[in-house]
């Protein structure tokens, strides 16, 4: 049999001359493979006699454990430069300054809707909401929208289908939330006031700098037993003069006509002092609920009366803000925002 130390010593030699794990595998064959010294030192115990097998075995046994011990220190050692290699190749200089992040801040639409928002629900007002996608009931007939009215035509409304559009108002929510207030509350002889405002997208065929495709409404109801002309005049007054952090304003209500309200008013507000002293500015449609939206509903009209409002979200953006062109709004140019951040 070929000397045990020699083969330990011939393997730590080969061993040391790898330089990579390719090349240890192929050194690890030479001594450990299926052909190897070690491997061929141990077929060679069957020719011993059974008195020498023992002494044999124990001895090859001790010399492969050299081998395999040579064998993974090496293997440590190649990984270890190998990592400290690639350490040194990724290294970051720590003295560099960082990326730091840039502030943000809300788009000026929603800052408004959450100044509605929050000053309507000071009044005891909650926020209602429902689906963008409307039937043609709850878009148009629910608010008595006669079939004929140019408002259903292509040309102003979105149609997904036949019987679908994408709504062109909040005044939908409005018809919903009734509905599930009456179902609420039909086992009661007198039902709670409905108070509520409905913000959210909403979608016409119009677009120059005063109007978008899209854009956002904030609609408002009120419905009670005793609900007069006299609340709107109050409620409507007392937000804008809080919305836009002054006195200095008049509001006035021109009669005008929509379906789903009965008298109806424009309301147009104009500032007492400042650069815009004087001028008179549409803000916003309102009226008395028409008795056929709440029959819609199942109340009772001889019993309950309110009133309804609606404004345009960017038309206060562009007052409060004093911007001329909607369209900048939805731009995302980040000279005009970052003047909100």
């Amino acid at each position: 049999m070929q000397n045990l130390e020699q083969i330990l010593s011939a393997a730590q030699s080969d061993f040391a001359a790898c330089a990579n794990i390719a090349d240890l595998e192929q050194a690890k064959a030479k001594y450990l493979g299926k052909s190897g010294a070690l491997t061929e030192q141990l077929k060679g115990l069957g020719k011993l006699s059974a008195e020498e097998r023992p002494t044999a075995g124990a001895a090859i046994n001790v010399v492969k454990q050299g081998v395999e011990q040579a064998l993974q220190a090496r293997r440590d050692a190649i990984l270890d430069a190998e990592q400290a290699q690639k350490l040194a190749s990724e290294t970051l200089d720590v003295t560099l300054p960082g990326r730091g992040r840039k502030q943000g801040g809300l788009h000026p639409v929603t800052r408004t809707l959450a100044r509605i928002e929050h000053l309507f629900h000071s009044i005891g007002f909650e926020v209602a909401e429902g689906p963008e996608i409307e039937t043609d009931f709850y878009n148009f007939t629910a608010l008595n929208i006669p079939d004929d009215h140019p408002a259903r035509a292509m040309h102003d409304t979105f149609y997904v289908d036949d019987q679908h559009v994408l709504r062109t108002h909040t005044s939908p929510i409005q018809v919903r939330y009734m509905q599930a207030h009456v179902a609420r509350h039909q086992q009661l002889e007198t039902m709670p006031d409905v108070r509520i405002i409905a913000p959210g997208r909403v979608y016409r065929v119009d677009s120059d700098a005063t109007h978008s495709p899209m854009f956002h409404q904030v609609e408002g109801l009120w419905i009670g037993e005793a609900v007069s002309f006299a609340d709107l005049k109050g409620v409507i007054a007392d937000f804008l003069k809080n919305f836009f952090e002054t006195d200095d304003m008049q509001v006035r209500f021109r009669p005008s006509f929509f379906p789903f309200t009965e008298p109806s008013a424009e309301i147009d507000l104009a500032f007492t002092s400042g650069p815009r002293q004087g001028k008179w500015l549409e803000v916003a449609g309102c009226g008395m609920v028409h008795p056929n939206v709440l029959g819609h509903v199942g109340i009772d009209s001889e019993k309950y009366i309110g009133f309804a409002f609606g404004f345009g979200v960017e038309r206060l953006a562009m007052l409060r803000y004093g911007v001329s062109d909607l369209r900048l709004f939805f731009e995302n140019d980040l000279r005009f925002l970052k003047q909100f951040a």
